[in-house]
């Protein structure tokens, strides 16, 4: 069976024999698609949980809108293009807001990023600046979370008379799902906060996981630091499988974000009956496939599907390379990432990205991971604790000479965006 997989920006055809393949995974498919300006526009007026944005803008002399960088495929220069009037309408003067990347801990987005992200007209007529998270002076904190973490967060952002964010609400393999607090923790956070919130203590945790909401440490955190900075509005949206827009949800932080993922998780979800012997996914494309650390959430997303031992296969295109500089000294410096996950937890250990790596050990700790990108070169990704494949298809003859002629094989062509359910554990 020929299957398609999210690859790069124009994805890549697979042959998959029929006799192996067990189940595709793939997003529900929803009839309900906005034409996304006036879905924004009306969604505007009729927020969730709180006054609308024209009530909550009047009378503000600034405003700060956090957004997503350019590794998340959110229809910015619709959303923009229906919140900046209505806080002109409300009183805030264009030059007193900010338009302020969400970067985190990635670099900070180009100036041709930005004009694809918001479309030129915003980009040349309001104030839109990078968040860089290394800057220590150009964040305030606010105190700690009720568990520790330290809250330092974008004056920009905390400053400003209103403080809303927009983003997308789509699986997260830590947070359970991204969009509203998200942006605000790690979004707009500085290293201190992000170097706490993202250790051993919290990714560890068994709730930390894709789907899960209630109980995870990294959800409630990151719903503590937005609070504190003062998030009050957000609009998010979520999308389809041609990243059409199918929901949007503008309100107070928490019921509107909750009210996105409700809708969001009858899409994500997708069950088979147990876990298989290999799976075939991908990095879900550009932008996310940017880079070998961003590829690192689709192994990860896979691995409720793949049976202890078993092997994953993915493609991720990697255009940009493995990632930040410390994420590729951290891999290709390390000959044991049992050990450099261990070292993580010792006090005062801290290098910048290593979360990505606990999360890269959580994956080839369960499977083989096989990895085709044109990115990397396959010396370097041999490196990166997964074996370069040629193909796709090269990569599964080796998984069936692994685990049979017979092996049961499932493929999952959107990666991270899906959340595999097994019905019946091994």
């Amino acid at each position: 069976m020929h299957i398609k997989l999210d690859y790069g920006r124009t994805g890549l055809d697979v042959n998959v024999p029929d006799w192996n393949l067990e189940t595709v995974l793939s997003l529900k498919e929803t009839k309900a698609h906005y034409w996304a300006e006036r879905g924004v526009r009306e969604a505007l007026m009729r927020s969730l949980g709180c006054p609308p944005l024209a009530a909550k803008a009047r009378g503000k002399n600034s405003a700060c809108i956090a957004i997503c960088d350019i590794t998340r495929p959110v229809p910015n220069k619709s959303i923009l293009g229906q919140v900046l009037p209505v806080l002109e309408m409300g009183g805030v003067p264009p030059e007193e807001i900010t338009i302020l990347i969400a970067t985190g801990t990635h670099r900070p987005s180009s100036p041709e990023e930005i004009i694809a992200m918001v479309g030129p007209e915003i980009a040349r007529n309001y104030r839109i600046v990078n968040h860089v998270a290394t800057d220590h002076d150009s964040h305030l904190h606010l105190g700690e979370t009720p568990m520790g973490v330290p809250m330092w967060v974008d004056r920009r952002f905390v400053e400003a008379d209103l403080k809303m964010s927009v983003g997308l609400i789509e699986p997260h393999f830590m947070a359970g799902y991204s969009g509203g607090r998200k942006l605000i923790c790690p979004g707009i956070c500085g290293i201190e906060t992000v170097k706490v919130w993202h250790g051993p203590r919290f990714i560890g945790h068994e709730l930390a996981e894709a789907g899960v909401v209630d109980g995870n440490p990294v959800h409630e955190e990151a719903m503590h630091v937005a609070n504190a900075a003062g998030l009050e509005f957000i609009c998010d949206v979520t999308l389809d499988e041609e990243r059409r827009v199918v929901g949007i949800f503008a309100g107070d932080p928490d019921a509107a974000w909750r009210r996105g993922v409700q809708s969001v998780e009858s899409i994500v979800r997708a069950e088979l009956s147990e876990p298989l012997d290999v799976v075939i996914t991908s990095a879900a494309g550009y932008p996310l496939d940017l880079t070998f650390y961003q590829a690192v959430k689709g192994m990860v997303g896979a691995l409720p599907a793949v049976k202890e031992g078993g092997t994953i296969i993915i493609a991720a295109q990697c255009q940009e390379g493995i990632g930040s500089k410390e994420f590729t000294d951290t891999l290709l410096n390390s000959s044991d990432l049992g050990a450099f996950v261990k070292q993580t937890g010792e006090p005062g250990f801290f290098v910048p990205d290593q979360w990505e790596v606990h999360e890269l050990w959580k994956a080839v700790r369960k499977a083989e991971v096989l990895m085709y990108s044109e990115g990397i070169p396959d010396d370097t990704l041999a490196r990166c604790f997964v074996t370069p494949i040629p193909s796709v298809e090269d990569g599964l003859q080796m998984a069936l000479k692994k685990h049979g002629a017979n092996a049961r094989v499932g493929v999952i062509p959107k990666g991270p965006y899906v959340i595999p359910t097994v019905t019946h554990q091994q």
